[in-house]
């Protein structure tokens, strides 16, 4: 009985081989990412029922404009309110921006929303469960230069393919991207531990590290489940 009592949850999410003040930082960041997840879901609800067919790009500039604007803006304890507010209005600009994607992937088979979304769920608190465990060792921060690398080729084979339109280096950028935004989120979760070691708390942009992850892996197992549904219906046809 006692070596099943090991997999309980309560022992799953036991971390105590991370200080006090780690803890704390990192309930804070969690905390924040589950408010920016809401309003992302908000966002791209409003999207779906209004029919806004601009909304997409304006949501985009939108987005980032925010980001820029919490990034540069002062972090301190008398900010906080405004710079979640700001926080909050970039996750639900970029909810919004994920409208005209929804609406293709419902135009094929609506569930696929639901089964992706569960998907980026499993795959985002596996690997964050992975790099907490792990984060004595630091193993994960180890890849920052490698990931960074892989990002700016995946970068350049996107924007090469504009030229080329070729379908295989379509599907090689999205699986890539799948795997190196996976990798990330290890990345990004060490990164934070080691940030607040080293006397960084702004858990609010930290937040937007793990939320541009988490975005990033769900909108490509949109796009190919989507595309992989689409393949079904053209074989039944």
């Amino acid at each position: 009985m006692a070596t099943r009592n090991e997999f309980l949850p309560a022992h799953l999410f036991k971390f105590d081989h991370l200080e006090g003040y780690v803890q704390t930082h990192l309930k804070n960041v969690y905390s924040s990412l589950a408010i920016g997840m809401i309003s992302a879901a908000v966002g791209a609800y409003i999207h779906l029922f209004t029919g806004l067919m601009q909304a997409g790009l304006l949501t985009t500039l939108g987005s980032i404009g925010l980001m820029l604007w919490l990034a540069f803006s002062k972090h301190d304890k008398e900010s906080q309110p405004k710079r979640l507010a700001i926080f909050t209005g970039f996750t639900f600009c970029s909810g919004m921006s994920l409208g005209p994607l929804l609406d293709m992937v419902i135009s094929i088979e609506p569930s696929i929303i639901p089964t992706a979304l569960m998907g980026t769920f499993v795959v985002f608190i596996s690997f964050t469960l992975a790099s907490l465990y792990n984060a004595r060792d630091r193993t994960f921060l180890y890849m920052g230069g490698f990931l960074m690398s892989a990002l700016s080729w995946m970068l350049m084979l996107g924007f090469a393919n504009i030229f080329f339109g070729s379908t295989m280096l379509y599907e090689v950028n999205l699986y890539l991207g799948l795997a190196i935004f996976c990798a990330f989120i290890l990345y990004d979760t060490q990164l934070i531990i080691e940030k607040r070691r080293r006397g960084d708390d702004d858990y609010i942009w930290h937040s937007v590290d793990l939320f541009l992850d988490f975005i990033q892996v769900f909108r490509r197992l949109l796009i190919i489940l989507s595309k992989k549904e689409g393949n079904k219906k053209k074989e039944r046809n």
